[in-house]
């Protein structure tokens, strides 16, 4: 039995994530029934928390996320069983970086497109700028079935705060989830940017590394600057998210 502290956390966690589900729908982020996105909880038992294979995102509540080990295993009763793919994964991740308390993965259209491209992502726009230098490529090995891929794939991650997994799409990590998903939602517009931009064939204005590093450390949080600071967008970015997902799916919590 949980402490009443780790009892609340998990709760707001489970609410958090549940969020996050809703969010990556509502902004078309989702491929059917795939991809994931997962927590891990606080605590010795290396639990965390992930969606119930064969639920769309937006039937995620937080009640109804299933509860695993490193393992794969459901450590509680649980109707729903979890994607082998996404235990593969997440797992591994989880395992390797103390500091990615959320992993998400997704398909998208663009995300895919970029993940196919021999360059990767390139520094079109200031929203591909946060990805400069803090971007790492894992080469496609099939379906992630196969457990010996974990290594390779959190050694390709390393300690970077997002990965393309070439020829499957993006994959991002957070603290908290709500950083996953603010590093997701600007990394596959990124991935949006550069294909509408190259789409015509025209070369591209790149600007120049040093710049692309500036950048890439402002929007980090690293350089803040010697004459003005934003040090509150991120919470009012997420504080914004949530009042949308409490107008457009308000049972997300239940």
């Amino acid at each position: 039995m949980p402490s009443p502290t780790l009892a609340s956390e998990e709760l707001r966690l489970r609410r958090e994530l549940a969020a996050v589900y809703r969010l990556v729908a509502h902004f078309g982020m989702t491929d059917l029934i795939f991809t994931h996105i997962s927590v891990r909880l606080p605590g010795p038992e290396h639990h965390f928390l992930i969606n119930p294979y064969g639920l769309l995102f937006e039937e995620i509540t937080a009640s109804n996320l299933v509860k695993i080990d490193l393992s794969g295993n459901p450590v509680e009763t649980t109707p729903h069983p979890v994607n082998p793919a996404g235990f593969v994964i997440h797992s591994a991740i989880h395992a390797a970086r103390p500091d990615a308390q959320c992993v998400l993965h997704t398909h998208t259209r663009a995300g895919c497109a970029v993940a196919a491209q021999e360059e990767g992502l390139l520094p079109l726009n200031q929203i591909s700028m946060e990805f400069y230098g803090r971007l790492g490529y894992h080469a496609y090995e099939g379906v992630a079935l196969n457990l010996a891929e974990q290594r390779r794939l959190v050694a390709d991650l390393g300690d970077h705060p997002a990965m393309i997994p070439r020829n499957r799409g993006l994959l991002t990590v957070g603290q908290p989830p709500a950083q996953a998903f603010l590093r997701m939602h600007y990394l596959d517009k990124a991935c949006e940017i550069q294909t509408t931009a190259t789409a015509g064939g025209a070369k591209p204005v790149l600007p120049d590394p040093e710049t692309c590093e500036l950048t890439a450390r402002q929007l980090s949080g690293a350089d803040h600057g010697t004459d003005l600071q934003d040090d509150e967008a991120y919470d009012l970015a997420w504080s914004a998210l949530l009042r949308l997902v409490q107008r457009i799916a308000p049972d997300y919590g239940h």
